[in-house]
């Protein structure tokens, strides 16, 4: 099995919805994965904590995966989050993206109860063993309740053939350089974490998840670009620029600011799902501000 080649910005799609959140906009989806695929993102990501996954039905997560990788239509690679609370459920949902056409499948062990290692560890067995694409591990203690040690994402990684990606989202920085010693530079790690895009990238992360891309993506990749050409001031100038939007989206919530963002240059994405509230209006203007400062 070989895995694609992932790197730099790797663009978060929300879901859109209709009125009073209900319904799937599949329109809005289509054009708001064409903005960042225009603007030149290097892999798209439907379904994770920005694509609200957690919040649909199964039918409707079905009609979002086909319909976000038939339109991408490998014009990039697509990244699936197919997390779910049992093992079962994932792995129906990987199955499903992968008959679809996912390149690769992204798995966060979410959880009620805590999971042991061991249970970690045979989670992402199993699901390993009923697809034939590669498995991106995603650690986000912030939203599964599970933070897994540098120690035990390795062990994962050397056990479970095709998880050969881990996205790193704590915002520790020294996980990253700890990925890199201990996996001897032989696992490519990918930053979920917005304001650690520039540390993550000096650190070595072949790419950066995020959402603002949705929002700011010629921002983003202009970052990744300096980056690869070794040019430290600039990525910083860069960076700088970008981080009080970055901050504002992460500590406003990601759904309602993004969509809220969307809204704001001109596509309804609707609003997130309740029990999530949409930005308020004090909220909104502040980040009309933001985007006009970076405009």
């Amino acid at each position: 099995m070989s895995t694609p080649k992932i790197h730099g910005i790797i663009g978060y799609t929300v879901t859109p919805f209709g009125a009073n959140g209900e319904g799937l906009d599949l329109d809005a989806l289509g054009r708001s994965i064409d903005r960042m695929l225009d603007a030149g993102v290097h892999a798209i990501a439907p379904l994770g904590s920005t694509g609200e996954g957690a919040y649909l039905s199964d039918a409707e997560w079905d009609q979002v995966a086909e319909f976000s990788i038939r339109h991408v239509a490998k014009r990039v690679p697509t990244i699936v989050s197919v997390s779910d609370l049992t093992t079962a459920k994932a792995i129906r949902r990987a199955r499903f993206a992968e008959a679809q056409g996912a390149d690769v499948v992204m798995v966060l062990p979410t959880s009620y109860w805590k999971l042991s290692e061991a249970e970690i560890l045979a989670h992402y067995q199993a699901i390993g063993a009923s697809i034939g694409v590669p498995i991106m591990l995603y650690n986000n203690p912030a939203t599964s309740g599970t933070d897994m040690s540098v120690e035990l994402i390795l062990k994962i990684f050397h056990t479970v053939e095709n998880v050969t990606l881990v996205k790193e989202s704590t915002g520790d920085i020294q996980r990253m350089h700890k990925l890199h010693m201990l996996g001897e530079g032989q696992v490519p790690f990918y930053n979920g974490c917005n304001p650690l895009a520039l540390e993550a990238f000096t650190a070595g992360a072949s790419g950066w998840c995020t959402a603002a891309a949705n929002l700011i993506p010629q921002l983003n990749l202009d970052l990744y670009q300096a980056v690869q050409e070794h040019d430290l001031q600039r990525a910083r100038e860069l960076f700088y620029r970008q981080l009080p939007l970055l901050d504002f989206i992460l500590k406003g919530g990601l759904p309602a600011t993004v969509k809220a963002g969307l809204e704001l240059s001109g596509l309804n994405a609707g609003e997130p799902r309740r029990p999530v509230f949409a930005l308020n209006q004090s909220a909104r203007q502040q980040l009309q501000t933001l985007l006009q400062t970076l405009g």
